[in-house]
């Protein structure tokens, strides 16, 4: 009797080559929030600033299955957005810091980066302001007939505007290429998204506007990048409009400064430990054979290096002249 072959690992959903730079997406969006968190307390940096660390396999896992043609439209919690999509680090630095060379010239600081070669339509410092912007993307998909997607970044507050209901209940009917995605990461600025969502399931609520929604988890990169996969395809063929609520948690305040006196003791360490995207990448893809540790470590000191470089070249970079000020402010047509 022939003995049964052994199992093989399962098949990895991506390739090699996307695996990669799925973790460095990652790893470049942690070390960029982690080291703006130490530059922002030298009072070099101005502005409001609002820090993505934790959310990371949101970002990555729905920008992987866009291109530069396809449109975001991100909050104030942007950067892991920008950078998900495309935006240059060394760009987005010069931009946070003020610099003429920024993304921006400088001018749109933390909450106002975009980058229109990307797709990139801009962060927006009010909330529940991206969903109209992002659906009027999405009729431009639809009436040029090209396959492309629109896609909405909020957050669980967000979830609760009336911009935001508006702008669904018009993607549904018009039959628009809109995805929305609420990174619900448990709090509205300092409200808990337990008391503040009456339904208690944001997902839910999206169906009630007739599109199809799921909700996944959020600190699982893979479980991301299927989920919005499917909703993403789902909207290319002609289907409509589509809700992914990925379940997450961010490690920092709302903004930097925050005390989060409305935090459990030890929460955020709890959760580095339990909810940590990288972490989870690593131990899935090594676990599964798909990539080994050696493949990886040289990306974090690639990363680090990277991030190195470009705070130091930002802080002696000018800044934006004051002649520019009147500048960019109108479009003209």
């Amino acid at each position: 009797m022939a003995t049964a072959p052994a199992s093989s690992a399962p098949h990895a959903p991506l390739a090699r080559e996307q695996l990669l730079r799925a973790y460095r997406t990652m790893k470049t969006i942690r070390e960029f929030e982690e080291r703006l968190h130490v530059e922002i307390q030298t009072g070099e940096i101005p502005g409001f600033t609002h820090l993505y660390a934790g959310q990371e396999a949101v970002a990555v896992g729905v920008c992987e299955h866009l291109s530069d043609r396809d449109y975001i439209v991100s909050t104030h919690r942007g950067h892991g957005h920008c950078l998900a999509k495309g935006c240059d680090v060394q760009g987005m630095m010069y931009e946070i810091y003020g610099r003429a060379a920024g993304l921006c010239k400088g001018k749109g600081g933390s909450m106002h980066i975009a980058d229109v070669t990307k797709g990139m339509l801009g962060a927006n410092a009010i909330v529940g302001g991206g969903p109209p912007l992002a659906v009027g993307a999405a009729i431009a998909c639809r009436n040029r007939k090209d396959g492309t997607v629109s896609v909405a970044f909020g957050g669980d507050g967000s979830a609760n505007q009336g911009t935001v209901f508006e702008a669904m209940n018009m993607a549904v009917v018009l039959k628009v290429p809109a995805l929305f995605v609420f990174e619900n990461n448990g709090y509205s600025e300092h409200t808990g998204a337990d008391y503040a969502v009456g339904s208690k399931d944001i997902a839910g609520r999206a169906r009630g506007f007739g599109m199809p929604a799921e909700k996944c988890d959020g600190s699982d990169f893979f479980a991301v990048y299927e989920a919005f996969g499917r909703l993403c395809a789902h909207a290319r063929a002609g289907g409509g409009p589509a809700t992914l609520e990925p379940v997450i948690t961010r490690y920092y305040g709302h903004f930097e400064g925050d005390p989060q006196l409305y935090r459990a003791k030890d929460e955020v360490k709890r959760l580095r430990e339990t909810m940590d995207c990288l972490k989870k990448f690593r131990a899935r893809v090594e676990g599964e054979g798909w990539l080994k540790a050696s493949d990886l470590d040289p990306i974090d000191e690639q990363v680090l290096a990277q991030i190195d470089v470009a705070v130091k070249s930002a802080r002696s970079a000018p800044p934006a002249p004051e002649s520019e000020v009147t500048t960019d402010v109108y479009a003209t047509y």
